[in-house]
């Protein structure tokens, strides 16, 4: 240990009575400590909701999404396909076609997104999260079935106990001619039975149907045309490795998404709120550090002499700033450190037993989601370096700068 290393932490350690500026240097340690604590907590909780929303677009969203560049549909040929299926890494696609469409089930009606899949969609191992009740099954070539986000069933106040009434799906088409009089020129309609119901997000239960990909071609007149392609990569394959593979083969006419880029903004969202409460909780972290300017201050004024006789003896200013930067620094990385730990150790008892509560008894996860980031540490770290070096700068000159002659 050096001179200034020595000193400071005599200074830090000192058994004299409890003056005001002991209880100051206490009462900065406080301030650092429950702001690492927070910001330690908040930012697990922040990377803890992106980890669920993530999760739950994943159950629903496919790994990698192709859909045209210009238009909602494209021309999917066989051959193109199997060329499709043959890149290297790719497990299982799957064919959509998706639209709005009117929804009607026993005189409720709303308009609602159905989507049209091949039999391969739930090998994908759709739904994993959030839940599930009801068949994993798409009903029949004769007898198509519907699996129904939570939302839309409850909107239509769809039973699925009761096979008799049938879902209703209506999709207008333009008629053939302009003056036609019979409604039935005017759209096309047909029948699917409610056999499930799945909840991941709001957004997809409130309007999302899943039908047989034959039963949404016929009923919107598609043909060979499909609105997405959805692709699972193989295991041991990196889903950035197949997604530019798949980008090289179908060219600039095609976007290929990953899940996070399927909802980019969402995410992009979380972040920025990530961000700026990161910021906001740093600068009442700077606040509390003003407690260790004003108790090194006072400490440069109260060891005036001290630092007279150090000068007397030879000792630098450069020494004496280091003295009381690293004063500085053991109050805050005492503070920090107790702060570290005790935020750690909420976000445990967190993810263990769930203290604290959504208090939503229809939320897919009953207990605020928690993940603990290591890089967080390390940025919270950076930051109560800057802020104590700040803190501390002004005392530090201020006791180097003593006039000897004055105090001896």
């Amino acid at each position: 240990m050096n001179l200034s290393s020595f000193i400071a932490s005599r200074y830090f350690r000192s058994k004299k009575k409890r003056n005001f500026i002991t209880i100051l240097s206490i009462i900065s340690i406080i301030g650092v400590t429950v702001g690492t604590m927070a910001l330690v907590i908040v930012m697990s909780v922040f990377n803890g909701l992106e980890d669920l929303i993530r999760g739950l677009f994943a159950s629903f969203d496919a790994e990698i999404k192709i859909e045209a560049t210009l238009g909602k549909s494209f021309v999917a040929s066989t051959d193109w396909l199997t060329e499709i299926e043959k890149i290297e890494g790719v497990a299982i696609l799957t064919e959509v076609i998706e639209d709005n469409a009117l929804l009607d089930y026993n005189g409720s009606q709303m308009i609602g997104r159905i989507k049209g899949v091949s039999d391969n969609f739930l090998d994908q191992g759709r739904f994993s999260k959030g839940y599930f009740w009801g068949d994993t099954t798409l009903g029949t070539e004769l007898r198509p079935a519907a699996i129904l986000g939570r939302g839309v069933g409850f909107f239509l106040s769809v039973n699925l106990d009761n096979i008799n009434v049938p879902l209703k799906v209506f999709y207008p088409k333009a008629p053939r001619s302009a003056a036609t009089l019979d409604p039935n020129q005017l759209y096309a309609m047909a029948t699917l039975e409610p056999v499930a119901y799945f909840s991941v997000e709001r957004q997809f239960d409130d309007q999302y149907v899943i039908a047989p990909l034959a039963f949404v071609r016929d009923l919107l007149n598609y043909g060979d045309k499909r609105t997405s392609l959805e692709v699972k990569v193989a295991e041991g394959y990196s889903i950035e490795s197949v997604q530019d593979r798949l980008k090289t083969y179908l060219g600039p006419e095609f976007s290929v998404k990953n899940t996070d880029e399927q909802h980019s903004a969402l995410l992009r969202t979380v972040k920025l709120e990530k961000l700026f409460v990161f910021l906001t909780l740093t600068f009442i972290l700077a606040i509390a550090s003003f407690n260790i300017f004003f108790s090194l201050s006072m400490l440069a004024i109260e060891k005036k002499k001290d630092m007279a006789v150090l000068k007397a003896m030879g000792a630098t200013e450069r020494l004496i700033k280091q003295i009381f930067l690293k004063q500085g620094m053991m109050i805050a990385f005492s503070g920090a450190l107790i702060g570290l730990v005790l935020g750690y150790g909420v976000c445990f008892l967190q993810q263990t037993f769930g203290l604290v509560s959504l208090g939503i008894s229809s939320a897919v996860v009953d207990a605020y989601p928690i993940k603990v980031v290591w890089s967080d540490f390390l940025w919270i770290s950076i930051s109560i370096i800057a802020i104590t070096f700040a803190a501390s700068w002004r005392p530090a000159t201020i006791a180097a700068q003593v006039d000897t002659t004055a105090e001896l």
